[in-house]
């Protein structure tokens, strides 16, 4: 799903995810209804969901390394056996605090039912433009899960002898060294998904993915 929704959200198309898999999130029917939904879809019987897109731009001596896009979260985390990596934090240029931890997830609120629910912090509601800050294994620095303004920007700094790596919704990985940076804000990008139930669907989906009585 979510390399179909890189893809799609380049040109505009809304994604129709169909339930594969045990969790599933982002999709919206199962493999026994896709003919009755097809037609619903035929006759414009859907509403189009637009999700937040986030983008991540990474600086070694002020020199772009690249630029990439994720629609779950972006993760910094230690390599391999490392010992704990020490992050800088910024928000909107402003100095937060810098964490000692395994790592840091960005995540949008697509990805707060992935690693960032993993890692601890909350869950919001697909439609909200904000953002996640959360520390992977924090050590004698702040634990809690920070929830960011629409619009807020933030910076880390690796501050480590070791090395780090940037992954891009579990797909792209960026090596990380000593002094980096990492960017991220909001990308101009929408990602777009068609659904047939009500704004209320998501809760209601939430459950029954986490396996919880809704009823």
């Amino acid at each position: 799903m979510l390399r179909a929704a890189r893809i799609a959200w380049q040109y505009e198309i809304p994604v129709l995810g169909v339930n594969l898999g045990k969790v599933g999130f982002l999709t919206e029917i199962e493999p026994s209804e896709w003919m009755e939904k097809f037609e619903l879809m035929l006759t414009g019987s859907y509403q189009i969901e637009k999700r937040l897109v986030i983008q991540a731009a990474c600086y070694r001596n002020k020199h772009l390394l690249g630029q990439y896009q994720a629609l779950n979260d972006f993760a910094v985390n230690r390599v391999g056996l490392a010992r704990v990596i020490r992050l800088a934090t910024f928000i909107n240029d402003s100095y937060l605090t810098t964490y000692t931890a395994d790592g840091m997830v960005i995540s949008t609120p697509t990805g707060s039912t992935g690693y960032a629910l993993a890692a601890g912090g909350p869950i919001l509601p697909p439609e909200l433009k904000n953002f996640l800050l959360i520390p992977v294994a924090p050590h004698l620095c702040l634990e809690r899960a920070i929830v960011l303004s629409p619009g807020d920007n933030i910076k880390l700094v690796i501050n480590s002898d070791y090395h780090a790596v940037l992954t891009a919704d579990g797909q792209v990985d960026v090596e990380l060294r000593h002094n980096d940076t990492v960017e991220v804000s909001a990308s101009s990008q929408i990602s777009r998904f068609l659904r047939f139930e009500k704004n209320t669907y998501f809760y209601k989906s939430l459950m029954e993915r986490l396996g919880l009585p809704h009823k």
